[in-house]
């Protein structure tokens, strides 16, 4: 093959593998529905990236052209027609995936949540303390910029995706499944063959399996040594000793693991959420053979990944961050963090529902969670790869909200709402395209601190060492 094709290269894990065969040399171009950060930064690096079904721009040389495409695009697109009617050599995102990471030593991490940031830090510790990674990421490392890193030793740390039944493309040496929560019913259909599916992807790991206590993996699912993890529960094999935060709402911990105990580990990312990532991350660096004081320095260097808790502005008065979280979980275990790194200030969540189905089949969990905060200001449902479904609007979600304040906007009436709200702590949630209010939000926020009294705004370059 000379030449790769992408139909959707402008999700995050199509990116990544875009941005490989770049690395490799191969010829690589793509469609996406809409440009965006990502699909810019594409463009920048020398791929070319389009926005139109354009059937036509495929590479003709079929037997030189390798066609990677998405299962979010619709089965009639154009593009995608042509590519399985014409003869191309055609592979889904997560096979393609699965054929890189063949024969390679595979580290992955699996979960309903937290897969991304523990994928991140996994790769982090090895790049940090010189072993080296090539890494896939469901995300954008703040470390390093970049959802791909590449390195010429034989290592892959990949994001084990389940949807779609993705990682089960994946055959790891060791792996940690870091949640098996009902998601993606509309793949799935019910709990049990979510259960099912992780099951599976346990029988596939052949050295160490990690997996949080609670979860319902037992050794007769897995050939691999199955180890346990847990935040706090000492009964695991790897768990955080007398965690605590300082007063920016990072935590320090003894990690305790089978060969001992790692004392005053500093995460350098806040909230409990990370910590308990970076135990899980740190089980994987330990189980492959990284010393435990490498592991403690790289889980202090690490930034995050950006749209995981990140902040933008913050300072004592005002402060707003960005978080990816779209399941009802997700959203309790970061609003959760941020009670701990905002102690007593008041909360207000923007939140944008993300699929028909997923609102369907959790519009109580989401109530539940979102009624955490002290405002909520609900968006309508993001549809992605949807058709409406009737009945199934965020009202199903806010009707059942009790926080103290509440209210129901369109997208397009958002920036001016904020621009009259009064405002503390602001996060925004959601897997859709409210990324695209980040940086007006930013700005809008920021303006407004320079107009607070001398010493209670925002001072360039400090904010809180987050």
């Amino acid at each position: 093959m000379k030449n790769v094709y992408f139909i959707g290269i402008g999700g995050i894990g199509m990116s990544a593998l875009a941005r490989y065969y770049k690395f490799k040399g191969f010829n690589v171009a793509g469609y996406d529905r809409t440009p965006s950060e990502l699909t810019g930064q594409l463009e920048a690096e020398g791929i070319s990236v389009h926005y139109e079904d354009r059937p036509d721009l495929i590479p003709s040389d079929v037997n030189e052209t390798l066609v990677v495409y998405t299962p979010a695009i619709p089965a009639d697109l154009g593009e995608l027609v042509k590519a399985r009617e014409g003869g191309y050599a055609l592979l889904k995102r997560s096979r393609t995936l699965g054929e890189i990471a063949r024969g390679q030593r595979c580290l992955a991490v699996a979960g309903t949540h937290g897969k991304t940031t523990t994928s991140t830090l996994t790769a982090h510790i090895l790049t940090a303390c010189g072993e080296g990674c090539s890494a896939f990421l469901g995300g954008i490392s703040r470390n390093y910029g970049t959802n791909l890193l590449m390195s010429k030793t034989n290592t892959v740390v990949a994001e084990a995706d389940e949807f779609d039944r993705s990682f089960l493309q994946l055959y790891p040496e060791i792996a940690v499944i870091t949640a098996v929560d009902p998601d993606h019913l509309d793949i799935y259909g019910d709990y049990a063959h979510v259960v099912e599916a992780f099951k599976a992807f346990a029988s596939q790991v052949s050295g160490t399996l990690i997996a949080k206590l609670g979860t319902p993996i037992v050794q007769a699912d897995t050939k691999a040594r199955l180890l346990s993890y847990h935040y706090t529960d000492s009964s695991a094999d790897f768990y955080a000793g007398n965690p605590h935060p300082d007063q920016c709402g990072y935590f320090h911990y003894d990690l305790h693991y089978p060969g001992g105990v790692i004392e005053d580990v500093g995460v350098g990312a806040p909230g409990w959420v990370n910590a308990e990532n970076s135990v899980a991350a740190a089980a994987i660096a330990l189980s492959y053979g990284i010393e435990p004081a490498a592991v403690k320095a790289a889980i202090g260097t690490f930034e995050g990944v950006k749209r995981r808790l990140e902040v933008h502005v913050n300072s004592p008065k005002l402060s707003y961050i960005d978080d990816y979280a779209h399941h009802p979980a997700e959203l309790s275990s970061a609003i959760s963090s941020m009670r701990d790194i905002f102690p007593g200030r008041k909360l207000t969540a923007i939140f944008q529902p993300h699929l028909y189905t997923r609102t369907r089949d959790f519009a109580p969990e989401f109530a539940e969670a979102l009624s955490k905060v002290d405002k909520l200001i609900l968006l309508d449902i993001y549809p992605a790869r949807e058709e409406p479904i009737p009945g199934v609007t965020s009202e199903i979600i806010f009707k059942d909200v009790t926080a103290p304040e509440k209210v129901l906007l369109k997208k397009e009436e958002l920036m001016d709402y904020l621009a009259n709200e009064p405002i503390d702590v602001l996060v925004s949630f959601g897997a859709g395209n409210i990324d695209r209010f980040i940086e007006p939000i930013t700005e809008l926020l920021k303006s407004r601190l320079k107009s607070l009294p001398r010493g209670e705004g925002f001072r360039e370059g400090v904010t809180f060492n987050i």
